[in-house]
């Protein structure tokens, strides 16, 4: 369900084109691009309503570059009991070198303290 939100969420913050505006864009006429999506050479998007759009993604299509999905970065690290607590200021020291030196922007940092499963219950 989450996925759906972010997915929507996404495709709502993504730059969408009328087709006289991609038409302007691209140097085509508004009959070329309804033709084009009859035939199924470069498909338009559908609205609720049923009117064509365009994405921003479509015209980087259309120019011959690919549209580069945003990237994450992120940094895990843990320990296995409350008591080593203190080390997790040192990892995370450790693997903030590695990232600097390596050239690795980090975009969120986790932590976790003792969440394996104990063998030895009671």
């Amino acid at each position: 369900m989450t996925y759906i939100f972010k997915y929507i969420y996404i495709t709502l913050l993504m730059k969408t084109y009328r087709p006289y505006e991609f038409a302007k864009l691209i140097g085509k006429s508004v009959q070329t691009l309804q033709r084009w999506d009859r035939e199924g050479k470069f498909k338009s998007n559908r609205a609720i309503s049923n009117r064509r759009y365009y994405t921003h993604n479509q015209y980087l299509e259309y120019i011959g570059q690919k549209a580069t999905p945003e990237k994450k970065n992120i940094v895990y690290y843990r320990v296995s009991s409350s008591g080593q607590k203190g080390d997790l200021l040192n990892q995370r020291n450790a693997l903030e070198e590695f990232c600097i030196a390596k050239g690795i922007a980090v975009s969120e940092w986790l932590t976790d303290i003792g969440s394996g499963l104990n063998y030895v219950r009671n």
